[in-house]
C-alpha cells in the first residue's frame, strides 16, 4: 500500500501588514500563522537547541514582523523577521504541523512565558 503523500502548500501568502503568513494546503488546510508564533517557533537551532529539551523561550516578539519569504529549494521556505532572525528553514511539514498544532503550541508557549516571569513586549528603555 502506498504512503499518503503530504500536505503540500499550494499557496503562501504573506500578509506584512497583518504581520501573518498565510498557507494553503492541497488537502484544503488554510492556516493564518501569526509572525509572532513563527518568530518563537522558529526551527533554527538558536530557537530549538540541538537536542531534547534544550529548546528556548523566546520572549518580547508581540510586534515582530516578516520581511521576507526566500524559497529553499522545493521543500521550504526561510522567513526573514524584522528583529533580523533569518536562520530558521520552515519546511512544508514543519509549516503544517505548525498549523495543526497552534492552539495547543501557543498555549505552551504562554504557559512557559508565564513560568519564567517573562512577557510577550519587548523590554521598555
Amino acid at each position: 500500500m502506498a504512503k499518503a503523500s503530504a500536505p503540500w502548500p499550494v499557496e503562501l501568502r504573506l500578509r506584512r501588514a497583518d504581520k501573518r503568513l498565510d498557507v494553503t494546503f492541497d488537502n484544503g488546510k488554510r492556516f493564518g500563522l501569526p509572525a509572532e508564533y513563527l518568530r518563537v517557533e522558529s526551527p533554527s537551532a538558536e530557537v530549538q537547541g540541538h537536542g531534547p529539551g534544550e529548546k528556548t523561550i523566546v520572549a518580547g516578539r508581540a510586534h515582530v514582523g516578516i520581511l521576507d519569504l526566500e524559497p529553499v529549494g522545493n521543500y521550504a521556505v526561510r522567513i526573514k523577521f524584522d528583529d533580523l532572525h533569518d536562520t530558521g528553514i520552515y519546511s512544508w511539514d514543519y509549516l503544517y504541523q505548525l498549523g495543526v498544532e497552534h492552539d495547543r503550541r501557543w498555549n505552551d508557549y504562554l504557559a512557559a512565558l508565564a513560568e519564567r516571569g517573562l512577557s510577550r513586549e519587548p523590554p521598555r528603555g
